[in-house]
Parts: structure tokens; C-alpha cells; sequence
């Protein structure tokens, strides 16, 4: 609304029957009032979705998928640009436990993927292998294609999470996008659509989240997993003390308690790596290994 006096117009939606019918109660009985008596108009989400736009006042979807960004942020207040056709949400979340909090964002990951992975499924299309690349990116043929940016706040004894998602849907600039992929693997016809994926998304992160929560992060471990781009992969680290570099060959095993990558040296002791927080591809990484720092070598090798 520009100002009190412009109608409001509100959709209601619901994802089972019991709360599409309270939806449709809501409008009927014409029980939702704004301050100052404002008009307000209200729809039924699952009445208009298969209705075809009867004119200009009809409402649309379309021009809140298809905005364009320009002035957002992300890890350390880069700034970036998010063209129209790239699929941009955030929603945000409470939790009281502060130790499991870091590991939100790989719930949020394993969520985008396995939404796309349902939806090509459900509509017969080829399967896209979008993967995770800790800590926090999407990459599809070794091509970044996504991300996930998590904030957290502590505000009467809870943690209030924003959990943002990019993800490059129908844009093949800067990088390439889902429906490119799509297109090159079964032909034009092919292609998903930002609103069912953020739809499958809510889906999957519920059910994903209520298994986190009630068991921890190892519940969803193994399909984790399944998912990122590092297992067994084998990296060098530079050790520094004092005056000395000294490097060394680590495999990567898996994530900490805490969310942090672990890896085993060839003289089989543990290193814990962390993120720098502004690093622009996977290899800048620090941890600790024997009391001192160690910085991860842009040299990856082969598992």
C-alpha cells in the first residue's frame, strides 16, 4: 500500500485442506480488518492458481519472481547484483541452542538441492546434479549456480536466523543457470519455475528442519554427504610457525560438531579447517591443527 487510503489486496494460502479451508473461511466471512477501515481485498490462493488472467487487476505472481536487484549483499557485505530470471527469497527462523545454529545454512542447502532433485522427478526432466560446495554455495557442472547466506541475531533468549537463497534459475549471466542445463539435456520444452521451487523448498526444509532438530545434524549426515563436493578430496595446507611455511597433504573426512571441515594428515592427526569468510572460491580456508594456523594451498588434488 503507497498510503492508508489505497486498497489492499491479500492472498491467502494454505498448504493442506484443513488450512485451505480456514483460508476460504477467513475470506468469506470477511473477518480480516486493517486499521483507518481500510479497504482490503482478499483472494484464495488455490481458487485463482489455475484461473487465467482475467485482466490487469488479476493477481499475478509473475512481477514478484521477476524483480530485479541491484543494491544486496553477502559474506562480509560483498556487494552483488541479481538479474531477473535469478530466484531470490529469504525467510527467517527462531532457535534457542546456539551450538547448532552454524549448521542451519547446510540444512538450507540440502533443502534448494533436494527440492530441484523432487521437482525434476515430478515432471519427468532430467536430472541436474546441482551439488554442495562448502560452506555454503551451489554448483551445477562445476559452475557456481546458487547460494546461501545465514545471519543470526540474540534477542530474548533466542537466536533469530535470516536465512537468505540465491539461485540462478531462468539467467545464464554471469554464470549459467538450472533451465541452460535443462534446455541442453531434453530440449527447449524444458524448464523449472521459480515459484514451484520455492514452494518444494518450503516442503523439504520443514521436514529436513523437524529431523534436525529432534536428532541433530547426523540425521541428515549421510545424504549431506551424498551431496557436497568433498569427500575423500585431498588438499595442501600451509602450516605457519614462526618463520617457517611447512606443507602438507590433508584429506578431507567430513564436518565437526561444530560445522567445521575435518581432514587427516598423512601422519594421521585430525585438523579442524574454517571458512576465511571472504573467500571467492573453496580453497581459502584457515583451522587449527597442533595449536597453530593453517591456511588451505589454492592447489587442490585429486582424490
Amino acid at each position: 500500500m503507497d498510503s492508508i487510503s489505497t486498497p489492499c489486496k491479500l492472498l491467502l494460502c494454505g498448504k493442506s485442506s484443513a488450512e485451505n479451508e480456514m483460508a476460504k473461511s477467513l475470506m468469506n466471512n470477511n473477518t480480516l480488518k486493517l486499521p483507518d477501515n481500510v479497504e482490503i481485498s482478499t483472494l484464495l490462493h488455490s481458487e485463482i492458481l489455475d484461473e487465467p488472467q482475467q485482466n490487469e487487476e488479476s493477481f499475478s505472481l509473475s512481477p514478484f519472481m521477476n524483480s530485479l536487484s541491484t543494491n544486496l549483499f553477502g559474506r562480509s557485505k560483498n556487494v552483488w547484483e541479481s538479474p531477473a530470471g535469478c530466484l531470490m527469497f529469504s525467510f527467517t527462523i527462531q532457535m534457542e541452542d546456539g551450538q547448532v545454529v552454524p549448521l542451519l545454512q547446510y540444512v538450507v542447502s540440502l533443502a534448494v538441492t533436494e527440492a530441484i532433485k523432487d521437482l525434476c522427478n515430478k515432471n519427468g526432466l532430467p536430472h541436474i546434479d546441482v551439488r554442495i560446495k562448502w560452506p555454503n554455495d551451489l554448483y551445477l557442472n562445476g559452475v557456481k549456480v546458487g547460494g546461501i547466506l545465514c545471519t543470526s541475531t540474540y534477542r530474548s533468549k533466542k537466536f533469530n536466523i535470516s536465512a537468505g537463497i540465491g539461485l540462478n534459475v531462468d539467467n545464464e549471466k554471469p554464470t549459467t543457470c538450472l533451465n541452460a542445463v535443462l534446455r541442453e539435456l531434453a530440449g527447449a520444452a524444458c524448464a523449472l519455475r521459480r515459484e514451484d521451487i520455492v514452494a518444494a523448498f518450503l516442503n523439504k526444509f520443514e521436514k529436513l528442519y523437524v529431523l534436525f532438530i529432534n536428532g541433530g545434524f547426523q540425521t541428515l549426515e549421510e545424504l549431506y554427504y551424498k551431496t557436497w563436493l568433498h569427500s575423500g578430496q585431498r588438499v595442501i595446507i600451509q602450516e605457519k610457525n614462526e618463520n617457517q611455511v611447512v606443507e602438507n597433504v590433508v584429506t578431507i573426512q567430513g564436518l565437526t560438531p561444530s560445522g567445521y571441515l575435518l581432514a587427516i594428515g598423512e601422519d594421521n592427526q585430525m585438523c579442524e579447517l574454517h571458512p576465511d569468510g571472504n573467500s571467492t572460491s573453496f580453497p581459502w580456508i584457515h583451522g587449527r591443527q597442533s595449536g597453530h594456523y593453517v591456511f588451505l594451498n589454492p592447489e587442490v588434488l585429486s582424490p
